[in-house]
């Protein structure tokens, strides 16, 4: 049950990772590398981090662990984040992310479809 969650938490965190990447034209390859520590990478992977708590949920401890980093280094970036929705244009930046990220992360109702029974990943033969 363990690996499940941890698998499905490096998915969310590649998620939110690839989102982030596209708005800043930054490959997630990069956001998530340990060898990037520029300045707009960092403060990339900090919104990645972000958009992982706050929207889907995530806990700091399973983002840095998901993510490879340390809970403060989650944390301080969560904050630094938090701080820059004082700008009217970050906030509303990040609030347009967030509501990408429900609809990338929750593309369908994981329930069943009524009229067959299957959800659309069963149905094309993803799973």
């Amino acid at each position: 049950m363990k690996r499940v969650a941890h698998h499905n938490d490096i998915h969310n965190v590649r998620l939110a990772a690839g989102l982030t990447g596209f708005a800043l034209r930054l490959p997630a390859e990069t956001i998530l590398s340990f060898d990037q520590r520029e300045h707009r990478i960092a403060r990339a992977r900090q919104v990645a981090m972000y958009l992982c708590h706050v929207v889907l949920g995530m806990s700091l401890a399973r983002i840095a662990t998901a993510m490879g980093r340390d809970r403060s280094t989650v944390a301080h970036g969560c904050h630094r984040v938090e701080d820059f929705r004082d700008d009217p244009e970050i906030d509303a930046w990040l609030d347009d992310l967030e509501s990408r990220l429900r609809v990338a992360a929750n593309p369908v109702d994981v329930t069943r479809c009524q009229a067959h029974r299957q959800t659309p990943a069963e149905r094309l033969q993803l799973i």
